[in-house]
């Protein structure tokens, strides 16, 4: 199994999709924003498929580089089945309130960066439970309360962004921290969940399947927590940066690469959000 390259803003490795084979025929594991949509046909087409052909779309979570996509490929494919969270699924039916979040986000780039958002019809979305499509699905909080993760009878994980961000070939493994809802303690506690699972690789949508598991998990655990004292500690937006960019350049890793993945400035503010808010409390 090898990732759908969507090419996100004409760039490789940077966001993935996964087909994958399910007891109900092909699924699509994450979809990417609608700017990507004509890639990831390419890709299916070099499976061998049309989008007409996949029967469903698992979704991790509903972030725009995640799941964007979604209505409009349920308009191309309107038998196209979308699973996803118990709190993701209003938000696709009625994605105005992401819609609005995300603007202020990212303001002016907004619609250079995603394209449009569409709603998806309340009959194509099913809320995900412990088994979906013969696949085991489960609560992966910490980056997005929202978020879950599929684990393949072959032992692959299809981890969204719970296993952080990782750019094929390399080995530094980056905790995306984006706001609103980063919660490092849950994220520590999906870490053991992951590691309890066992899985035998690791398929991350920034960027690659990986079957180093254990290193893996024991590096994104260690660098959540040193970004987190590091940003509860005082560092500025500058200063966060600079240190992360340190780490990748000490680690041989190509720093736009990792920064189009996840840009370092979203990664302090959703730390930064945290921070203060478990101050608060």
């Amino acid at each position: 199994m090898e990732p759908i390259d969507l090419h996100h803003q004409g760039h490789e490795r940077t966001i993935a999709s996964y087909l994958l084979d399910t007891e109900d025929g092909p699924a699509i594991f994450d979809c990417g924003p609608a700017t990507t949509v004509d890639a990831l046909t390419a890709g299916l087409a070099r499976h061998g498929l049309a989008l007409a052909d996949v029967r469903h779309l698992l979704l991790s979570h509903i972030h725009l580089d995640h799941a964007g996509a979604t209505g409009v490929l349920v308009r191309e494919h309107p038998s196209l089945q979308v699973h996803v969270s118990e709190i993701g699924a209003p938000h696709l039916i009625d994605p105005s309130r992401l819609e609005r979040s995300a603007r202020r986000l990212y303001g002016d780039s907004f619609d250079t960066l995603w394209g449009e958002l569409a709603p998806v019809p309340a009959e194509n979305v099913h809320v995900v439970g412990e088994l979906v499509l013969g696949l085991d699905c489960f609560p992966a909080p910490g980056h997005a309360s929202h978020h879950v993760c599929y684990l393949d009878r072959d032992g692959t994980l299809y981890a969204g962004d719970a296993a952080g961000v990782r750019i094929t070939p390399g080995r530094y493994v980056m905790p995306p921290t984006p706001p609103p809802e980063i919660d490092v303690d849950r994220w520590q506690q999906t870490i053991e969940e992951l590691e309890r699972r066992a899985p035998e690789r690791l398929a991350l949508v920034h960027f690659g399947v990986f079957d180093d598991v254990q290193r893996h998990l024991a590096e994104l655990r260690l660098e959540l927590y040193d970004w987190a004292d590091h940003v509860r500690g005082g560092a500025s937006e500058d200063e966060f940066v600079a240190y992360v960019r340190t780490a990748l350049r000490d680690a041989g890793e190509p720093l736009a690469d990792y920064d189009l993945a996840m840009p370092l400035w979203q990664s302090y503010r959703g730390l930064k959000r945290w921070a203060d808010l478990s101050t608060a409390e």
